[in-house]
């Protein structure tokens, strides 16, 4: 298989949907507590403006069956999500090292392209370092 651009792609999504996964895993886990700030009156004269903070645990409505399945869901979709990124670090570390480190810089850190150049050091340019790039996906 060949590096493409999709597969670029499909390995930031799956990264980052590991991500999500994994923090709707630890809501299911945990109650959230929630805070908020609002603004009211003293009941009783002189009316004065006050600021109340609340604070409260959000209730879930699901028994223990529905949490168990909504965890397996949620899993299995962390499981798939994490086939994706680890297909395409196998395609990745084929590529040479010097397009690995463009690819880490460019694409997982979302530099810009002169940012590139300056973490490449030599004297590459933005430009020069963007047409390698479109150069090395379009012949792999």
């Amino acid at each position: 298989m060949r590096l493409t651009k999709q597969i670029l792609m499909d390995y930031i999504d799956a990264c980052e949907l590991i991500k999500e996964t994994e923090e709707d895993i630890r809501k299911l886990r945990n109650q959230e507590i929630v805070h908020d700030k609002v603004k009211g009156s003293n009941p009783e004269f002189p009316y004065q403006g006050m600021s109340f903070n609340l604070e409260g645990a959000v209730e879930t409505y699901l028994d223990e069956k529905h949490l168990e399945e909504e965890k397996k869901l949620l899993e299995e979709r962390k499981r798939n999500a994490n086939k994706i990124r680890i297909q395409a670090e196998e395609i990745m570390n084929k590529a040479p090292v010097r397009m690995q480190r463009i690819i880490r810089f460019r694409v997982l850190q979302q530099k810009s392209w002169d940012e590139v150049a300056a973490k490449m050091g030599g004297d590459c340019t933005g430009d020069s370092l963007r047409k390698e790039f479109a150069r090395y996906v379009e012949k792999n």
